[in-house]
């Protein structure tokens, strides 16, 4: 990996006095607040429809309790409704007002996690929180409950250092990101006046490895659709009628080919990079993190950190065919997929789900003739951080201190769709998203994890941070 130059304009960096005063600060209280991760990590709350949402209301409840022990006032649950009139996942809100002439933050992380999946494939409990080798294993050790302890824990170190700091604070912590925050529009716009800030952190990132923090500056947007193709009316005896007639799942196979190049490139026409990356990113390091097997070769053209961040991923993330224990000597009227797109910033993610349709219905050769239907799924647009913000140097310089190494400014190929609803309903803040995950943390899989020595970095990064908005230069003296 090599360095790039930084686009945002330089901070100082913050006084040495504070950085210890934090540091301690932060020590003193990490036992604590690790064990109230480990509690948290226990709690599988999920906002899937086919999850018990008993118990992600627990974890609402959970989380709402953690905001009033950490000071915090006006403390509530609340529930958006869905379009199709189902209750959206429960997130909890909670502040304090700060003085006249002091700025207000916005601090964002979700309290909702994945399934679990096959839970053979975990080395250890996934929902009992495991230290092992500096790391804490666990489903939501990462994505995104160590998130929701970043704040609070940095919350409270800035009350140690500087207890008359006078900040405002909002805090928001989301019960649906993991199923697409179906409701998170309209809840900001319900809320909007009780989460008004001047800059929001949005803590559901990575770093760029251990030990080197990051902040990153563009997310990938994202669209979907399922597609299926029919080819008799009915399934049929494949020994009678094999032969003539080829089975769905292989005309659907046939589909899915013309989605990428020879060279594994996205070959849909309208979806091409509108920027490029400044940072070169080792491939052999890449390929350690992603787990590639010797022998497989990366797809597609560019820079490794274009095709990353810049340009658009497609991916069939499920199919429904019959499973190899259940099937049988049967020739399958019909197939379908879901297909995920990720997608560079600049690129509309509308005109990239009809770009894609348009590609799929036009495919009759590959079926055969067969029909090809396309049912859209969700949207989220890409972002870009406004970097020359002083909040966004005054991070990195956080970042720097609390690492004792320059932080770097990344993308990100996974998407947080909300980020554009952030920007458009509070147009004058500045948004940072900022992470405690590293490339291993193997969010949303198996053998989640945690690098706890991060975890404690990016408190004080935070903690520094938010010092730093207050003005408050030194620690309290006592």
């Amino acid at each position: 990996m090599t360095e790039h130059t930084p686009r945002t304009a330089p901070a100082a960096a913050p006084d040495p006095d504070l950085v210890a005063a934090v540091r301690a600060a932060v020590d003193a209280r990490f036992p604590q607040m690790l064990q109230t991760l480990k509690d948290l990590v226990a709690i599988p709350g999920m906002a899937w429809d086919s999850a018990d949402r008993s118990v992600l209301e627990r974890s609402a409840e959970t989380v709402a309790d953690l905001l009033r022990e950490t000071g915090l006032e006006d403390v509530e649950i609340a529930v958006e409704d869905r379009e199709d009139g189902q209750p959206g996942g429960p997130a909890v809100i909670g502040g304090r007002r700060g003085g006249s002439d002091k700025p207000t933050v916005l601090l964002y992380a979700h309290h909702d996690v994945q399934p679990i999946g096959d839970e053979a494939l975990w080395d250890t409990p996934p929902l009992e929180a495991t230290e092992r080798g500096g790391r804490l294993y666990g489903r939501g050790a990462a994505d995104d409950k160590a998130g929701i302890m970043v704040h609070l824990a940095a919350l409270a170190a800035l009350d140690e250092v500087a207890p008359d700091a006078g900040l405002g604070v909002r805090v928001f912590i989301e019960g649906e990101e993991e199923a697409g925050s179906p409701t998170f529009r309209p809840f900001l716009e319900r809320h909007r006046d009780r989460l008004q800030a001047d800059a929001i952190v949005v803590a559901d990132s990575s770093n760029w490895a251990v030990g080197e923090p990051a902040l990153t500056t563009s997310l990938r947007g994202v669209t979907s659709g399922t597609v299926t193709v029919r080819v008799l009316d009915h399934s049929v005896h494949s020994g009678m009628f094999g032969g003539p007639v080829l089975d769905a799942v292989v005309l659907l196979s046939r589909l899915i080919a013309t989605l990428h190049d020879a060279e594994g490139a996205v070959a849909v026409p309208g979806l091409e990079p509108r920027q490029h990356a400044d940072v070169a990113y080792d491939e052999d390091v890449f390929r350690a993190d992603a787990g590639v097997l010797p022998g497989v070769r990366l797809a597609g053209r560019g820079t490794l950190a274009d095709r990353l961040w810049n340009g658009p991923a497609l991916s069939v993330i499920g199919i429904d065919v019959p499973s190899v224990d259940t099937s049988s000597n049967t020739i399958q009227s019909s197939a379908r997929a879901k297909i995920s797109l990720r997608l560079g910033p600049g690129m509309d993610p509308a005109e990239a789900q009809d770009a894609l349709r348009r590609h799929l219905e036009a495919q009759t050769d590959a079926v055969l003739g067969a029909e090809i239907t396309f049912e859209p799924g969700e949207q989220g647009q890409p972002f870009a951080t406004d970097t020359s913000a002083p909040a966004a140097a005054a991070m990195m310089a956080a970042l720097g201190a609390a690492w004792d190494t320059p932080a770097r400014e990344t993308g990100l190929g996974g998407s947080i769709p909300f980020t554009a609803d952030l920007q458009e309903l509070f147009p004058d803040a500045t948004i940072l998203i900022t992470g405690v995950e590293d490339p291993d943390s193997r969010a949303h899989s198996a053998n989640e994890s945690l690098h706890l020595e991060d975890f404690r970095r990016a408190i004080v990064a935070e903690a520094l941070w938010l010092a730093g908005l207050a003005g408050v230069t030194a620690p309290a003296t006592r």
